[in-house]
């Protein structure tokens, strides 16, 4: 067993991984060492608390210590600790995981392909549209459109269906035969556009781009309901997705949403695409599917396209070691009876109606060009000038500060660029959405006093 390590040994001792994002570790950015979490709270080996404001990456949203899940997973470890599936042998969590699943997705969605993470369920989401048609017969159906600004996972495949050119540089060329089409974030049209007057435009943008491509020529459409947290949350304009639903169907596209941050809960029904009544053929999960307990994700589909596949007596060629880990399975059960048995998901919606009377105070600072969101997923766009919504220059740096204030005041805040985002679990109180309201306040405050942004 390795000898006990201090808080400085601990912290020295990091620089023996890679930490995404921040490869130059400067001595103020060192990685704070986290040994224990509790409820919404985790707690540094140094003892400082913080109240964690995006729920360890948008995955623990019941919070950290629940025994329900702690025991299904040591009860699972002790019966039978691991086996593959997918062959001639499957795990019991595995097929009473898939059954739940069955019931609590929307629509006709009831076969699931098990993962590890949200890349992977991205990655199986778009391959089995692809084979799909593969073993239809329609083998010229290989494309794929994306929306730019989207994030859809780090593999290469599902990195071929990202929209955000910082990711994309350093591995282009990507797959090729991935096309990317406007987002639908109002605030940020592209266009300059007003969603009153824009005859959503962005949905137009879409079927001309699928008409360019040939409707043959494309499998899937893949998108999230709502764009994650590298975007800020924007809700779609009304008629948005449901014009997409009719744009797949029109012309035998699968349409794939990712649900990987927003489902579970978050937004105040189960799943994000129950808001606006409009079901995928294929949806990817992951993140607060276990309850960020051990890694899983999932593809889910309708029968229909699983019922393709054994028809043509194929199988998907597509398959992880570790995809559907009996312990993994068995922690997203508890997890999901957690949500389902405490109304978790209408808690979310209490929730969001306190965030929007609350979070709406902050427009009061002139930084503050948008606030946005629903359920928990929320986000404060920062801007040099709220009328015409220009960015901040240099930018990123009051995203950056804000988040810094907020660290230092005992709180974790997401910050991608200058827009700040909030993603707390669905068991946060009252009295902790205050809390977590009130430093926000404070920070953005104090990173507009003049001289507080270096080079501003």
């Amino acid at each position: 067993m390795d000898k006990q390590i201090d808080a400085e040994g601990l912290i020295d001792a990091s620089r023996h991984l890679w930490s995404n994002y921040f490869p130059d570790r400067e001595p103020d950015k060192r990685p704070k060492v986290l040994v224990r979490g509790e409820g919404l709270y985790v707690y540094d080996s140094e003892g400082k608390r913080y109240l964690d404001t995006f729920a360890s990456l948008l995955t623990t949203l019941c919070g950290h210590g629940r025994k329900e899940v702690i025991d299904a997973v040591k009860n699972q470890m002790e019966n039978l600790s691991y086996f593959p599936g997918g062959f001639d042998y499957i795990t019991e969590p595995a097929v009473r995981l898939g059954e739940r699943l069955a019931q609590i997705t929307p629509g006709d969605l009831s076969v699931s392909f098990l993962v590890n993470d949200g890349s992977e369920a991205s990655e199986a989401a778009i391959k089995m549209a692809r084979e799909y048609f593969h073993v239809k017969g329609e083998k010229g159906r290989k494309k794929v459109i994306f929306r730019r600004a989207s994030y859809h996972g780090a593999t290469l495949g599902a990195l071929s269906a990202t929209g955000l050119s910082g990711m994309r540089a350093a591995q282009d060329p990507l797959i090729p035969g991935f096309t990317h089409v406007m987002p639908a974030n109002c605030f940020r049209c592209e266009l300059g556009l007003e969603p009153e007057t824009c005859a959503l435009a962005c949905l137009k943008n879409l079927e001309a781009i699928v008409a360019w491509e040939g409707p043959e020529n494309v499998a899937a459409i893949i998108m999230d309901p709502i764009p994650g947290s590298n975007t800020g949350f924007p809700p779609p304009p009304e008629g948005y997705l449901q014009g997409v639903r009719e744009l797949c169907d029109k012309h035998g596209i699968l349409l794939i949403f990712d649900e990987i941050q927003v489902g579970f809960g978050r937004t105040g029904k189960m799943f994000c695409c129950e808001n606006w009544d409009v079901t995928p053929d294929i949806m990817a999960v992951a993140k607060g599917f276990s309850g960020g307990y051990l890694p899983l994700g999932a593809a889910i589909s309708t029968e229909a396209i699983a019922a393709a596949f054994h028809e043509a007596k194929e199988g998907f060629r597509h398959v992880h070691t570790y995809s559907g880990h009996a312990a993994a399975c068995a922690a997203a059960l508890a997890n999901i009876d957690i949500i389902q048995g405490e109304g978790l998901v209408e808690r979310a919606a209490e929730l969001g109606r306190f965030f929007k009377s609350h979070l709406s105070d902050l427009y009061k600072h002139e930084a503050v060009g948008d606030v946005r969101g629903m359920g928990t997923l929320w986000a404060v766009d920062l801007v040099a000038d709220r009328k015409t919504r220009t960015d901040r220059k240099p930018p990123g740096k009051m995203g950056g500060l804000i988040s810094k204030y907020c660290r230092d005041a005992g709180m974790i805040l997401r910050n991608n660029g200058d827009i700040l985002v909030i993603a707390p679990a669905l068991v946060m109180t009252d009295d902790q959405a205050e809390e977590m309201i009130g430093v926000l306040d404070e920070a953005i405050a104090a990173a507009m006093v003049p001289g507080a942004i270096e080079g501003e």
